[in-house]
């Protein structure tokens, strides 16, 4: 019994470091637009700093979903927040499945930058609409009397320049259109295209459609920022999605990683099929621009050819 869980220990390990090299690579030709991402959700949390100096507290607008929907309260404030966080650490947790399961569909990097791409165009749009119209907030912390419904000058531009905690969880005037259902509309439609699982798909959009839900019951949005964030990130999404060259499927043995010219991702091509990850592997040859694999199921050997 040990004997077998020392060898399944070491088989995961090497499968752990054969990815771990692959992505690596990956991320060195790739991580301007990783870096662009991150980058661009820095500037969204100063937008969003930014136009809670402007909010003015006032009457709540009249809503739908504030009649339809009972009021939480504040005191259940984090049950919308803890669905939120469900989603936002299963979907982290999911884009790096491949280097602990053997059955792999995507490649963390790349599916990386693509949501990054999808969020940064979403957060584009959501800048412009906020700071278009600056609405009184109906969250309990933007209402008149509280503290935190207002921010004070800026003593100096470094001030402006930081996102404190207290600001992401207290800010208020950025409604149109929810961030939150950004991030989740992303991650669901995502995990739909890439993900494996029927079952687990459609109790994402369940999720998703609670959330909505339970972001007008907790008073955090108007019934608008939902909506409008549902149909534009889907649009967003569905756009820019086609503009993004196809992300390589691995979900049938194929090895389509991107070959750089000086042929680093050969070897690692190599490694991940030939017993060290562990890996079933299907009959079929796959070719690209840069390079051909060819793969043999009986032997389990890869052999990588140069191309023209």
């Amino acid at each position: 019994m040990s004997f077998y869980i020392g060898r399944e220990a070491s088989k995961l390990w090497k499968r752990i470091c054969a990815e771990t090299t692959v992505e690596i690579n990956l991320l060195v030709e790739n991580w301007k637009y990783v870096l662009g991402g991150l980058i661009c959700q820095y500037i969204h949390g100063l937008a969003a700093r930014g136009v809670h100096y402007f909010h003015r507290p006032g009457p709540i607008l009249q809503d739908t979903g504030f009649f339809l929907l009972p009021e939480l309260g504040q005191e259940r404030a984090y049950v919308s927040e803890t669905v939120f966080t469900f989603v936002f650490l299963s979907f982290v947790l999911w884009t790096f499945c491949p280097f602990i399961f053997k059955s792999k569909k995507i490649y963390t990097v790349l599916i990386w930058c693509r949501v990054l791409a999808f969020l940064v165009a979403c957060q584009i749009l959501r800048i412009i609409t906020f700071y278009s119209t600056v609405l009184p907030g109906p969250n309990y912390h933007c209402r008149e009397g509280s503290r935190f419904a207002t921010l004070p000058r800026p003593d100096n531009l470094f001030e402006t320049l930081i996102i404190i905690p207290r600001g992401v969880l207290y800010g208020c005037g950025d409604l149109i259109f929810s961030s939150h259902m950004i991030f989740s509309l992303v991650f669901v439609r995502t995990y739909q295209k890439y993900g494996t699982r029927r079952f687990i798909k459609q109790c994402a959009w369940l999720v998703a459609v609670v959330q909505s839900l339970l972001i007008i019951a907790s008073r955090k949005h108007y019934t608008v920022d939902v909506i409008v964030a549902w149909y534009t990130v889907n649009l967003v999404v569905f756009f820019v999605d086609n503009k993004l060259p196809e992300m390589p499927d691995r979900s049938m043995g194929a090895l389509l990683l991107p070959v750089s010219k000086d042929g680093r991702m050969k070897e690692e091509a190599a490694k991940l099929v030939n017993g060290n990850s562990g890996d079933p592997i299907d009959r079929r040859s796959r070719s690209q621009a840069n390079g051909k694999v060819n793969v043999d199921s009986d032997n389990l050997h890869v052999e990588v050819l140069d191309g023209a």
